[in-house]
């Protein structure tokens, strides 16, 4: 085990351009908007997703067709307009929007090694866009290194 006393915290909060309603790969774009990442040799990056109708996780970065099942998958597993459903004054799609995040979640830790966060081969970082009519979406990077 090595012990670096020298460790380091970065914190940015970044802004990730508007999305329709889906599954989006955004690996690039934080690494775009996040250059110190390539800095760091071995650290961990906190992303922490401020909203509570959109959510992030990992998973397929080859096949487009996994993002659009994943859509699929969801608004079949939470599906709008539903009677039981009070939270109603912000459209048909806010109150599932809601439930699809709590389920996915809002927050990663993903290792960095050599300038590169060090993801499987088929990995990507996705923002789960689950309203119709979203605008941009803040993120929080933190990097510890």
């Amino acid at each position: 085990m090595r012990y670096n006393s020298d460790m380091s915290i970065i914190q940015k909060e970044i802004q990730l351009r508007p999305k329709l309603r889906g599954f989006h790969l955004i690996t690039a774009e934080i690494e775009h908007q996040v250059p110190e990442i390539a800095q760091i040799d071995t650290g961990l990056v906190f992303l922490h997703l401020k909203h509570t109708s959109a959510s992030i996780t990992l998973n397929e970065n080859a096949d487009p067709d996994v993002r659009s099942d994943m859509e699929s998958i969801f608004n079949d597993l939470v599906q709008e307009n539903q009677p039981y459903y009070r939270h109603t004054l912000e459209g048909s799609d806010d109150m599932p929007a809601h439930a699809k995040s709590s389920i996915l979640g809002t927050q990663l830790t993903i290792p960095v090694t050599r300038g590169r966060f060090n993801l499987g081969t088929w990995q990507g970082i996705y923002l789960c866009e689950h309203r119709s009519h979203a605008g941009s979406r803040s993120l929080v990077v933190t990097i510890l290194s």
